[in-house]
């Protein structure tokens, strides 16, 4: 199982406040343990908002909001891809992230091609794998 872990924004991460050398040093560690334990998949903190935009879509209309973005509740901050066995073992996991501070995180779990059941055609899984496998390759 797949799970995004969303750090949540707040007023000082949207005012561009980075962590300090203790903290970061804190967050290195922890990364470690979670690629070392093959847990971290991806993991990357954000640029504040107004370094952002927003688009939406309306019929064939595209929409386009430059950033900062007033709700910081609504914001992230960064976020990892973790591979746990399930939503239990990530929890887990989190519980050992060097936050503080009222620092809120969200864990949800990612779709797979089998979640969608026979929808999926025996063509759209080849795509699928076509398209993994070139994004690998990249990497």
């Amino acid at each position: 199982m797949r799970f995004m872990v969303i750090v949540k924004a707040d007023k000082k991460s949207e005012a561009g406040i980075l962590p300090d050398q203790k903290l970061l040093a804190e967050m290195g560690k922890f990364n470690e343990e979670l690629a070392k334990a093959g847990v971290m998949l991806a993991g990357e903190g954000l640029q504040a908002s107004s370094k952002g935009a927003r688009v939406k879509f309306d019929g064939s209309k595209r929409i386009v909001t430059d950033g900062p973005f007033a709700e910081t509740k609504e914001l992230i901050a960064g976020f990892w891809l973790w591979k746990v066995k399930s939503k239990e073992e990530a929890i887990e996991w989190l519980k050992r992230a060097p936050f503080g501070g009222g620092t809120g995180v969200e864990i949800r779990q990612v779709f797979e091609l089998e979640d969608f059941g026979p929808a999926v055609t025996p063509q759209m899984r080849e795509k699928d794998e076509q398209l993994r496998s070139s994004i690998a390759k990249r990497s």
